[in-house]
């Protein structure tokens, strides 16, 4: 086998356990620790948006975002 094939082979099964391992099932009982407000992926939206106008402001450039602007945030 030649190394190439090797690799094609170990990406392949590498990207088969990432996707098995994503998998998993949640049980009713369980849902409602998931739904507290300290598992959200922003934790404190308010504070990220915060953090966003900073950056922005200082950073002088938008991307991703519907930022627009720069320089001292004094607009």
């Amino acid at each position: 086998m030649s190394p190439r094939t090797r690799l094609a082979w170990g990406l392949v099964l590498l990207l088969a356990a990432m996707a098995a391992s994503g998998c998993a099932t949640v049980r009713p009982w369980d849902r409602d620790l998931l739904a507290e407000k300290k598992m959200r992926f922003v934790p404190v939206p308010l504070e990220a948006a915060a953090d966003d106008h900073i950056y922005f402001s200082t950073e002088g450039s938008t991307g991703g975002m519907d930022a627009a602007g720069g320089g001292c945030g004094c607009n």
